[in-house]
């Protein structure tokens, strides 16, 4: 008989991961559940809400890869009246009728199975879409504080592997879980309208099989789940490797990064060697048993036959009925450990779709009515994975930026300031106390019309894989060209008219085909292009040279003139784009004044700027 595996379906494919190392603190509860006490069919029921969509399409592929396998229990009847009638009467005239039944039957079950793949090709494509999309939605919306726990390898391995995994999941297992089943009991069934002696024999192994599909199940899944997470791992390094590329080589550190991932690959190595030994356990006793019942079913139906208790024919079609169940029953292993991979996606899909996002409803779309600028007051913050007992890196910050006025904020490493500019858009939530942009906390505004008003350059800047003009309109998308080329200006980004196709050239993966002090300019000219109410710039000159550094402060003077704005600085000339200055120190607001009151004043300023650097910057000032 047929074997009914189907031909298009590959070996299942890599599996990647999940979390990335576990930050201080509470395990994620993902990491910390016990695998024992969760259900395959209760994760795999989660697909149903997706699996709706097409469950017209699912039930007619069911339907008809049913019907293929009736076709084949047809022809073990039809073998039996072909060996009762034209052979043991030769009547040769019966016999070709049958034969043509039978080549019916077997053109019947090819056009079936055709006929189930082609039914859920295009919308189970469109399923796949359609989850990614949500995915991929979903990690738009999460906090920062969510990306900070989970590595970018991580995340992808869940719109990639993960999704194939469950789309093939619907394609093939889930299918053939339901037709082996009925293929099963209907089997089963006329094998005991045939003979019910035989048919005992035959379903002996059962009772053992139930018990060892049970104990494989439960500890496939874990072993299963292990290796996701540990592809996961190895993917981050491999996608941190390409990334570092430069470091790596810089400082021949390549054979050590190498030796990681030999490392993982290693331990992944041994997860999918456990998971070979269970399943191969399991196949040799599936596989194994049945044919022993079969052959002492064999004997006994010669027995019987010889006896004349039992027709030729008969033994016939029973032997042909059990042959053709051997495919749903050596299947269950590669079923069972497919339904249990497609689970352990399925639970890491919905651990993102699961995580609680900002709330937003209720929020106004319009800012304060007030003229008053940003204030801080009572601002404490700490990180969730901060280890407990340490204090909190901002201890109640007091802060008022006049409107129209230009804040600096120093302070040394690690103090706060990046954090402090984090909290302005919401890109964290300020643990306590409160923020105001002309008089309405931001906790009021919707984060979509709080990133209209709050423009931010990094210090660090991000490109994207697209060219200069949809770089830097991602800052205001509805802008024009004029104010494109307005922004680019006061950038001093005069670089962009001599690459190959100008503000079109694309700049590559996060744009490495530029220099740093290009890429700054490029975000400065981001942050300024949509003119903001507010700009919030983290040392945004600091990979400028001294040349360029004066030219861009000179625009950005003009462009400070009109907003509200909060510059991190780390060196005079930074600091005197500033109305005032502010130094953070110890979790709070040390000191406010100008420049020069502060370096008569505050020593902490002093030091930041140090000796010859601010007598230099007094010096010239003075004069």
């Amino acid at each position: 008989m047929a074997d009914y595996e189907d031909p298009a379906l590959p070996d299942p494919p890599p599996r990647t991961g999940q979390h990335p190392p576990d930050p201080p603190g509470p395990e994620p509860a993902s990491r910390t559940a016990d695998p024992a006490h969760r259900s395959t069919v209760r994760s795999l029921l989660r697909l149903w809400p997706y699996a709706r969509q097409i469950r017209g399409r699912l039930a007619a592929s069911i339907g008809s890869a049913v019907l293929a396998m009736f076709s084949v229990l047809g022809v073990s009847l039809v073998l039996g009246r072909i060996v009762d009638g034209p052979i043991a009467h030769h009547d040769l005239d019966a016999l070709w009728p049958l034969i043509g039944l039978l080549l019916a039957l077997g053109l019947a079950e090819a056009a079936l199975f055709y006929t189930r793949r082609v039914i859920l090709a295009r919308p189970l494509a469109g399923l796949e879409t359609a989850m990614r999309g949500d995915l991929f939605a979903k990690l738009q919306r999460l906090p920062i504080s969510f990306h900070d726990r989970w590595g970018s390898g991580q995340l992808l391995s869940r719109a990639t592997a993960d999704m194939f995994t469950m789309r093939l999941f619907l394609t093939f297992p889930l299918v053939f879980l339901v037709v082996n089943s009925v293929m099963f009991l209907a089997g089963t069934a006329l094998m005991f309208t045939q003979d019910w002696r035989l048919a005992l024999i035959v379903l002996v192994p059962a009772v053992p099989l139930i018990a060892l599909t049970r104990r494989f199940e439960d500890g496939y899944s874990g072993a299963a789940r292990r290796a996701q997470d540990q592809n996961g791992d190895l993917a981050t390094v491999i996608e941190e490797s390409i990334l570092g590329i430069r470091i790596l080589k810089a400082f021949g550190r390549h054979r050590s990064m190498a030796e990681r991932f030999r490392a993982q690959t290693r331990d992944l190595r041994r997860t999918e060697l456990r998971k070979a030994g269970l399943l191969a356990n399991l196949w040799a006793v599936i596989v194994g048993l049945p044919e022993l019942a079969l052959g002492c079913a064999l004997a006994a139906g010669a027995y019987l036959v010889a006896h004349d208790e039992l027709s030729a024919g008969t033994l016939v079609a029973f032997l042909s009925t059990a042959l053709a169940l051997r495919w749903p029953v050596e299947s269950l292993g590669w079923l069972l450990a497919y339904a249990n991979e497609a689970a352990t996606a399925t639970d890491r899909f919905f651990e993102v779709l699961d995580e609680p996002e900002p709330d937003d409803r209720g929020a106004r779309q319009g800012a304060g009515g007030t003229t008053d600028g940003i204030r801080l007051t009572g601002v404490r913050f700490r990180y969730p994975d901060a280890p407990p007992g340490t204090p909190d890196l901002l201890q109640g910050v007091d802060l008022h930026i006049r409107s129209g006025e230009t804040m600096a904020l120093v302070g040394a490493t690690g103090s706060g300031k990046t954090t402090l500019t984090a909290l302005l858009p919401r890109l964290y939530e300020a643990t306590a106390g409160s923020i105001t942009l002309d008089g309405l906390d931001i906790r009021e505004l919707s984060r979509q019309r709080l990133r209209e008003l709050v423009a931010v350059a990094f210090e660090e800047p991000t490109l994207f894989s697209a060219t200069v003009r949809e770089n830097v309109l991602m800052g205001a998308p509805g802008a024009g060209p004029e104010q494109l080329r307005t922004a680019l200006a006061t950038a001093q980004a005069d670089f962009v008219d001599r690459l190959p196709a100008g503000v079109d050239t694309e700049v590559g993966e996060q744009g490495l085909s530029l220099s740093g002090g290009q890429r700054q300019r490029l975000a400065l000219a981001r942050a300024v292009v949509g003119d903001p109410a507010f700009l919030v710039l983290d040392d945004p000159l600091s990979a400028l040279d001294v040349h360029t550094e004066a030219l861009v402060e000179r625009a950005l003077r003009e462009v400070l003139g009109s907003t509200t704005a909060l510059v991190v600085a780390h060196r005079p000339s930074t600091v005197l784009l500033a109305d005032r200055v502010a130094v953070l120190a110890d979790g709070r607001i040390e000191a406010v004044g100008t420049h020069q009151e502060l370096l008569h004043g505050c020593a902490r300023y002093r030091e930041l700027m140090s000796g010859e650097a601010a007598l230099a910057t007094e010096g010239s000032t003075s004069r």
